[in-house]
């Protein structure tokens, strides 16, 4: 039995058939290979076509273990010029999930593509090791009331075990790295960095305490950052509440009238939040924005014009306007706290200020103000002189109220929403209340609403001028963004806005498990000892001996002596975004200073890192330094299911990395990750791994093909030189240079999915649909070392070596194993380069002539396609073509000469010169003559010699003579 080699299972372009349809290859199996009385050149490898993934990706990752594979990467790039990619330190909780993997993965393949390209790559990872989820699961195992020495000594333990089962989950992913010596922001000598960096910037005049409004979480305790807070939909009661004429005077001569009317009525506000009237201190109106005095049954209301007749409505009045007036001519007005009438403890005024804030958008054009609870509120009342002292501020930490507020002492705010509404309705101050669903500020952690809060914290000023006169935060970061590369490019505007429009920074956490604000506080006056910067030095000695629990033990006389009866420890601790936003100090210039340099080329996260490390890593930087940690931000997208929906758990759509490892292998999440664009999100499902694992096992077969066509090919001894190779080798070796100059410069862009889909492509139709398939027959029937099959593999082992450098980023396990059966007793692909070609002479000129040839060939397989439908021919070698050409096809054609048929994979073809385009075409007609049983074409000399009859005079050469001498194919 005959049985015909099968094409190489390449991926195949859906508008064009399988031209496996018309090739008939010499015997493609082993047992016919050694039984056959005329055997062909076919080789066999020990790559093998099935990965098995699952199973052989762990030897690799022990593999590379034990021979230091990272190590030996470095000895071998030692000299080059340095690449840092800076890692962003994932938190030390919790197993790796997808979203790890993408941001991992990502990072191995640039570091991987820039050692490939010629650099020192250097990959330290890194994790962020304190704050507050770690503390709540050492809360959550052991209870609250532990001493805090016991707090951090487990808290230690417990991110260490967490560092130690996430590496174990990087590295099966094939992530190279400096994984037994990465940073953890809970080393004693990064923590010490970290308290001379808060030395530094404190040194330079950036730090200030003072009462300011944060957001703040009643679950974790403290105050949070920026990057800490997300947003999601909440329902609350909305109220309009009158605060009724305290000055009727005044109020008149401000609407120009000579006394009001009526008695009753007042000034009307509409909020979202009824727990903050308790507190409200103030009013805020628009300087410029008209208000009117409305006559309505309820009294007179002082309302925004534009408003009035939505507010009539929604209150079921009628009205009358008497008077208007600029919101300036309100200024200073007082009006009665609208609880007065409910309890003798809210028989206060609140005065009007103006805020360019205001707007009639929505509500009455009147906003309340209490300034513990409100950053516009705080600016506004201190703008108007308000001290600090005078803030009232009666919620505390926990949410609850304190005791000794009038009608709501202990009571949860939230609870207390509509006690609240009742008591206004109750002190005749209600106009309405209805349920209103909004965007809502929630804890990132607890997913429970947090609140602004005016708390004493320690702020990093956005505008305070340095100590120096130079230029503010603000202006220094936004500098920054404009002088940083951005990978995708809306990247930079997205950072500029919030850069712009940030807050102070709050620095302080309430909190145990972190880096301590070690300083020493005055108790009466607040004051900071006079010898802090010396100091924070101190300290910082201490914690690198012994980590930040050596703060907690420390007796203050062992550095301030006898003033120490006069001062206490600060008890705040760092914000945790200051523990991973300062690593460019206390790793990139400290703990790993020998590995890496400052400033980073490239930090990568999420795109939610623009506002969390990314910028808090240019907000320390340019305090510090004046300018961005790095050189250039990359920000990826998030994973979502099939049809773009978030993974969680209540949808059960969620895909862990470590199950896909073990069922297909993690070689098919890398290809995943690199061939999406990870600019936007990266979906996710198993019909898309399904058409991810399909890819896989095409170019792992067109690899299997390149490597056992070389197994016995020894370059330095039977390498061609490149002017004697046959055209179309040349073709095909040009055709892979371009290939890699077009991959490499998609490289220096960070952009995977373009490399992946051009790969795919050139495996799919120039190797499997084009070259391999037209090299069958030269390489497995010609003589074993001739020139035409010692040029073919000269050309396939060019092309092998380039194609598994390109590949190696992302296909890592592949490529390393497919590396070592190319080039047995070499230890590692990843201590090469992008691979250097041989110049092919007029390559450009080459190119485009292959162009017209192959669009010719695509021309002739559909003719062949179309005669094997009616039934006559069988397959495509039992064809003799014809081809009408015309111009510069005729010319590219006719220059092939006989080695056209091998081109065409027909038993003959001839060309033939027509005057236009119009008049081409191709003519199929079937052999009469007799099919050679080796190389299977038809052939009229088939049989001519006696002693081998089922042999073609071209066989009969290549295994008993001197071979055949071929032309371009």
């Amino acid at each position: 039995m005959r049985r015909s080699l099968p094409r190489l299972p390449i991926i195949a372009r859906p508008d064009k058939r399988r031209l496996t349809e018309f090739t008939e290859s010499p015997m493609s199996d082993k047992k016919e290979k050694a039984s056959s009385k005329y055997p062909v050149n076919l080789l066999d490898t020990p790559f093998p076509m099935r990965g098995d993934l699952p199973k052989r990706e762990p030897a690799w990752v022990k593999e590379w273990q034990e021979n230091k594979l990272y190590e030996k990467i470095r000895a071998a790039s030692k000299g080059r010029k340095k690449f840092i990619l800076h890692d962003g330190p994932p938190y030390a909780n919790g197993d790796i999930h997808l979203g790890h993997a993408v941001n991992k993965i990502l990072k191995d393949m640039i570091v991987k593509a820039r050692n490939l390209a010629g650099f020192d790559a250097v990959y330290v990872p890194g994790w962020d090791c304190h704050g507050m989820p770690i503390e709540i699961q050492i809360e959550k195992q052991f209870g609250k009331s532990l001493p805090a020495a016991e707090v951090m000594q487990k808290a230690r333990a417990y991110a260490g075990e967490q560092i130690e089962k996430q590496k174990v989950g990087f590295r099966r992913l094939g992530v190279l790295g400096d994984w037994d010596n990465p940073y953890k922001t809970m080393n004693f000598a990064n923590e010490a960095g970290e308290i001379r960096a808060l030395g530094k910037i404190m040194e330079k005049g950036f730090v200030f305490r003072g009462l300011k409004p944060v957001n703040w979480c009643f679950d974790c305790g403290s105050a949070l950052a920026e990057a800490e807070v997300e947003y999601k939909d909440k329902t609350d009661p909305t109220i309009d509440v009158m605060f009724a004429f305290a000055e009727p005077e005044k109020t008149a001569q401000a609407f120009g009238l000579n006394a009001l009317p009526k008695a009753e009525g007042g000034i009307v506000i509409w909020t979202t939040t009824p727990w903050t009237i308790p507190a409200n201190q103030a009013l805020n109106v628009h300087p410029e924005i008209v208000y009117a005095l409305v006559d309505t049954p309820r009294g007179l209301l002082i309302l925004a014009q534009e408003r009035v007749e939505a507010c009539l409505q929604t209150y079921g009045l009628t009205g009358e306007v008497l008077a208007t007036a600029a919101g300036e001519k309100l200024a200073n007005l007082r009006f009665h706290h609208p609880l007065a009438a409910a309890h003798p403890g809210y028989k206060r005024t609140s005065p009007v200020y103006l805020g360019d804030y205001v707007t009639t958008e929505s509500g009455t054009g009147i906003v309340h103000s209490s300034p513990a609870y409100g950053v516009e509120d705080f600016v506004s009342c201190k703008a108007h002189g308000m001290a600090d002292s005078d803030i009232i501020n009666p919620v505390m930490g926990d949410g609850r109220y304190i005791e000794s507020l009038p009608l709501f002492g202990g009571l949860s705010i939230w609870k207390a929403n509509p006690q609240i509404v009742e008591a206004l309705e109750g002190a005749g101050s209600l106009l309405k209340s209805e349920k209103y669903t909004h965007s809502y500020m929630h804890c990132w952690r607890h997913k429970t609403p947090i609140i602004y809060r005016a708390t004493s914290q320690w702020f990093a000023g956005m505008d305070v001028k340095p100590k120096d006169g130079g230029r503010t935060l603000r202006e220094i970061a936004l500098e920054g963004v404009e002088n940083t590369a951005f990978y995708p490019s809306w990247g930079k505007q997205r950072l500029y806005s919030m850069i712009a429009n940030r807050p102070d920074w709050t620095l302080s956490r309430q909190r145990q498990w972190g880096v301590p604000m070690a300083f020493f506080v005055h108790k009466e006056t607040g004051e900071l000892h006079p010898r802090t910067l010396e100091l924070l030095e101190e300290v910082a000695k201490r914690v690198e001996e012994g980590g930040i629990e050596t703060w907690q033990k420390l007796d203050p006389r062992e550095l301030i002596g006898d003033d120490a009866n006069m001062y206490e420890k600060n008890r705040d601790t760092l914000d945790v975004w200051f523990d991973s936003g300062t690593t460019h100090w206390h790793v990139l210039r400290g703990s790993h200073k020998d590995s890496l340099q400052f400033p980073a080329d490239l930090y990568l996260e999420g795109s939610d890192q623009h506002r969390g490390w990314f910028h808090s890593s240019l907000l320390t930087a340019s305090m510090l330094d004046g300018r961005p940690p790095y050189d250039a931000l990359l920000t990826h997208g998030f994973t979502v299911d099939g049809e773009g929906r978030k993974m969680s758990k209540s949808l059960g759509n969620g895909i862990d990395p470590h199950e896909v490892s073990n069922r297909l292998g993690a070689e098919i999440i890398r290809l995943w990750i690199a061939s999406t664009d990870y600019s936007g999100e990266l979906a996710i499902s198993e019909e898309i791994l399904k058409r991810v694992t399909e890819t896989y096992r095409r170019i792992r077969n067109t690899l299997r093909f390149l490597l056992a066509n070389l197994s016995d090919f020894d370059f330095d001894k039977n390498a061609v030189p490149v002017q004697d190779w046959l055209e179309i080798d040349r073709y095909a070796v040009a055709l892979t240079r371009n290939l890699q100059d077009d991959a490499l410069s998609h490289y220096e862009k960070y952009e995977f999915h373009p490399v992946v889909a051009k790969i795919a492509t050139f495996c799919s139709e120039d190797l499997g649909g084009f070259y391999l398939d037209v090299l069958k027959d030269r390489l497995y029937t010609t003589k074993p070392d001739s020139r035409e099959r010692r040029s073919a593999q000269t050309a396939l082992f060019h092309i092998a070596h380039g194609l598994l450098r390109l590949v190696a980023p992302y296909l890592s396990f592949t490529a390393e194993e497919a590396y070592k059966v190319l080039k047995p007793g070499q230890e590692t692909i990843f201590t090469e380069v992008f691979a250097s070609y041989p110049d092919i002479a007029n390559g450009g000129d080459l190119l485009d002539k292959w162009t017209l040839i192959r669009n010719a060939r695509g021309d002739v397989t559909k003719a062949l396609e179309e005669a094997r439908t009616a039934n006559q021919i069988g397959s495509s070698l039992q064809a003799e073509v014809v081809v009408r050409a015309s111009g510069a096809r005729y010319d590219a054609l006719a220059s092939l000469d006989d080695a056209l048929r091998f081109v065409l994979i027909t038993s003959s073809a001839k060309i033939e010169k027509v005057a236009s385009e119009a008049d081409e075409g191709v003519d199929v007609t079937a052999s009469s003559y007799m099919k050679c049983e080796r190389c299977w074409h038809y052939c009229a000399d088939v049989g001519s010699h006696a002693e081998h009859p089922g042999l073609c005079g071209r066989c009969f050469s290549n295994l008993f003579g001197a071979g055949e001498s071929r032309g371009a194919a």
